[in-house]
């Protein structure tokens, strides 16, 4: 007449799991059924991530022949209540909570009286009791204060109240006509009052009225409502009622008919009737339907309760929750949280019962070596990594394109890394650039405005427009590493860059070969005249420059630059690059331009002590010297850099290197065309030193 034990133990589980429990303890009787009950409920709690504190076994028959013993047999219960678990799950008959509410009792006194057991004992619990136990021990449990299990979680057999039961508890009269012994000798227990007769002699003890009422008595001694146990003999006496009555009215059933009225006069026994019960099914008086299995079980639920307890250790319980066997899996309990009234000791509700405090976000959970698996330890997680829960097993990279907060409990998106327009950085960079360009301009006005004069006729005044014209374009050039990578601008920026440096460098090597073949051409018989001319700088020119073309040609022909993305370089950041598809030809092109550089600073230095008031070659020298010092400064830094900064690094580069050859070239001879016009004469520049 009770639901498959099974159910029961699965909603045991799912209601710890509901509220967080996984540090539980266990309390049953030390008999079989608590045994059976401890070898199915350990490997549950397992398999769904709770563990045990306690398991304790009460006795079932205390003997108190020996004050030691039972002082003895006490204290091993005391981590009961000492044990800092906050949720203890009861499993018994009603004699669980009779030896369990003689324990409190016992186990204060001895706390009290000894000393060396000075832990502290926990009211704070909740108890978790199964359908098999009732809250009966009325006599101990006014000794020790019902108030312990205020707030217990009960599964009750699934009940229903009867129409008209509670007009019959307050019509029932011992005196009456229809009064029997049990009745009488509830009535004296509960009042305390014998029942007068008439053939009773009368004497000066206190008789019972009659006018006493069930209705005020304490719940723990008669409750006024339909318990799942007094349910449960109510469908059982009906059941036997509707399988006698069905057999002997079916038409259909004259076998069963002859066969149960043979059993009649052979005084039938219960366990005959077992076999025809189990088919019946009926809707009683109070709307259930009852119903059995194939397994002769009855197919039903159990109710969830809330023990609540008031100050004269009444009780009333409350219906909070739902165990359906024909739910979906894993919805079978429904619970109504609102409703539970919790222990009042209890300091947070619905309250933690777990081995140690949850591991909190940024935190992973690590195994404590000899504890079991619910105990664990919290270790920060590594960095790049994060934890956004309570008790996450391991911790998790972030999505790409995010990065963990500061305390590694989330994922924030990275922020888009390049040099904007907007930037500080880009801003002096720009202005630099347009500054620089704006004095290479003026420049190249000042020469060709005095184009006719004897300091520019004498260094070649072709390939210094050139050179200027060059040295614009570097300075431009810086304009395409500023903004967001586009599929333009990956493939100009370095091409450009290096081509047009390559044209720089090839005019001063070209300059510098025309000044030393222009002195050795001034020696007697010198056969260097054939070289001398501007044939011969134009042809440096071209070959050097379209050797680097032809290495960009071929960059851009096999692997050519494109924009990307970098997720890993910058924690916080998504750096916008410009991938330059070939790491190869990218240093080719800067190898190239280095040894352009490499030659022309060579023959510069040869040159720098020829006999000429004014020697071009010694002011190539001073501007290679700066170049090359700039970028060979330039490959450890962009190397060592990041982001934007690396591409800020290549324009400080590009600008730096090009003010260095623009100043030391071009400046002494703007100074004698600007400020010494009297210098600017051919006399002045072909006189000797002395």
């Amino acid at each position: 007449m009770v639901p498959n034990e099974a159910l029961q133990y699965q909603g045991i589980v799912q209601l710890l799991q509901r509220f967080g429990w996984k540090w539980v303890g266990l309390v049953t009787l030390d008999d079989e059924g608590g045994e059976r009950f401890l070898q199915t409920m350990e490997p549950m709690l397992s398999q769904n991530g709770i563990c045990s504190e306690f398991t304790r076994r009460l006795q079932a028959n205390w003997q108190f022949f020996d004050f030691a013993d039972t002082v003895k047999l006490t204290l091993s219960y005391l981590p009961i209540f000492l044990k800092k678990v906050t949720v203890v799950v009861m499993y018994g008959e009603n004699m669980t909570i009779l030896w369990l509410t003689g324990l409190i009792l016992i186990t204060t006194i001895i706390h009290l009286t000894h000393h060396e057991y000075s832990g502290t004992i926990s009211a704070g619990k909740v108890w978790i009791t199964t359908a098999q136990i009732d809250f009966i021990s009325h006599i101990l449990l006014k000794a020790v204060n019902m108030q312990m299990f205020h707030g217990a979680i009960s599964f009750t057999i699934h009940s229903k109240e009867p129409p008209g039961f509670q007009e019959f508890l307050q019509g029932i009269n011992p005196s009456g006509a229809k009064a029997d012994g049990f009745i009488t000798d509830v009535r004296e227990q509960a009042f305390e009052c014998p029942i007068p007769h008439s053939d009773s002699p009368r004497d000066n003890i206190k008789s019972c009225t009659g006018q006493e009422t069930l209705q005020s008595l304490t719940s723990p001694f008669f409750e006024m409502s339909m318990t799942g146990h007094s349910y449960s003999i109510y469908n059982a006496v009906y059941a036997v009622a509707h399988t006698l009555y069905s057999t002997y009215i079916s038409p259909f059933n004259q076998r069963a008919m002859a066969e149960m009225r043979g059993l009649a006069a052979q005084h039938m026994e219960p366990w005959q009737l077992h076999s025809l019960i189990q088919k019946i099914s009926f809707n009683n008086s109070a709307g259930g339907e009852i119903m059995f299995n194939e397994r002769g079980e009855l197919a039903g639920g159990f109710d969830v309760t809330n023990l609540i307890t008031f100050p004269n250790n009444s009780y009333i319980r409350v219906k909070v929750g739902r165990l359906d066997p024909h739910a979906p899996p894993g919805e079978e309990l429904t619970i109504a949280e609102d409703k539970i009234n919790w222990q009042r000791n209890l300091t947070q509700v619905p309250p933690l019962s777990l081995c140690n405090d949850p591991c909190h976000p940024g935190y992973s959970k690590e195994k404590k070596e000899g504890d079991k698996f619910c105990c664990y330890e919290c270790t920060p997680c590594p960095d790049g990594m994060f934890s956004n829960q309570n008790d996450m097993e391991t911790c998790v990279n972030c999505p790409e394109g995010h990065y963990p907060n500061k305390f590694q409990g989330e994922c924030i998106p990275k922020i888009p890394n390049f040099l904007a327009f907007e930037e500080a950085l880009a801003i002096i960079s720009i202005s630099s650039g347009l500054l620089l360009s704006l004095i290479t301009a003026l420049v190249l006005g000042i020469f060709i405005r005095q184009r006719d004069t004897a300091m520019v006729k004498a260094n070649n005044r072709s390939l210094t427009y050139i050179l200027l014209i060059s040295l614009l374009l570097c300075f431009f050039c810086s304009f395409l590493f500023i903004g967001k990578p586009k599929k333009v601008t990956c493939l100009l920026r370095q091409t450009a860059f290096g081509i047009v440096f390559s044209v720089s460098l090839s005019t001063i090597l070209a300059k510098t070969v025309s000044v030393v073949l222009a002195f050795m051409a001034t020696k007697p018989g010198s056969r260097m005249r054939q070289w001398v001319g501007k044939r011969l700088a134009y042809s440096i020119v071209l070959s050097c420059s379209n050797i680097q073309a032809s290495i960009c040609a071929l960059w851009l022909a096999m692997s050519p630059p494109f924009p990307d993305v970098d997720m890993t370089s910058m924690t916080e950041q998504i750096v916008l690059l410009c991938n330059e598809g070939s790491i190869l030809m990218f240093y080719c092109v800067l190898g190239y331009m280095g040894l352009l550089a490499i030659v022309s600073f060579n023959v510069a230095f040869l040159a720098r002590k020829l006999p000429d008031s004014f020697n071009e070659a010694k002011f190539i020298t001073f501007s290679l010297l700066v170049f090359c010092s700039v970028w060979v400064s330039f490959v450890p830094t962009y190397l060592s850099t990041q982001g934007k900064y690396m591409v800020a690094v290549e324009i400080f580069s590009i600008l730096a290197s090009s003010a260095g050859l623009l100043s030391c070239i071009f400046f002494p001879k703007c100074y004698i065309i600007v400020v010494r016009p009297e210098l600017n004469n051919r006399q002045h520049l072909m006189r000797r030193k002395t």
